[in-house]
C-alpha cells in the first residue's frame, strides 16, 4: 500500500478505518485497487519526470462512494521540484498548443 521506501503514513491507515462509514454493496475493494495500481503508476510517471521519488509516500484508499483515492505525501523540496516540473510542463503544453 506504499511508495518506494515501504514507509507507511504512521497510524493513518487504521486510525481511518474507524473514521470511515462503510456502506453495504460498495466495491470498496475495486476502488483500494485502482488506487493502488494508480500510486504505481504515478510514481513511476514521477521518475520518468527526472523526479527523485526516494522520499515520496504514496497510500491507496478508498473514498466513502467506493471510489478509489491516491494519498501522496511528499516533503517539501520534492514538493517544490514538483511544483517545478508541472509549471515547465504546462508551459510547454500551452507552446505546443
Amino acid at each position: 500500500m506504499c511508495g518506494p521506501g515501504n514507509g507507511k503514513f504512521d497510524g493513518e491507515a487504521a486510525a481511518s478505518l474507524d473514521e470511515e462509514l462503510w456502506v453495504r454493496g460498495l466495491d470498496y475493494v475495486g476502488g483500494w485497487r485502482d488506487a493502488e495500481d494508480t500510486s504505481e503508476e504515478l510514481l513511476h510517471a514521477l521518475r520518468a519526470a527526472g523526479l527523485d521519488t526516494g522520499d515520496l509516500r504514496t497510500r491507496a484508499d478508498a473514498a466513502a462512494d467506493g471510489s478509489g483515492v491516491v494519498r501522496l505525501a511528499v516533503p517539501v523540496e520534492a514538493a517544490r521540484e514538483l511544483a517545478m516540473l508541472v509549471r515547465v510542463a504546462s508551459a510547454r503544453l500551452r507552446e505546443a498548443g
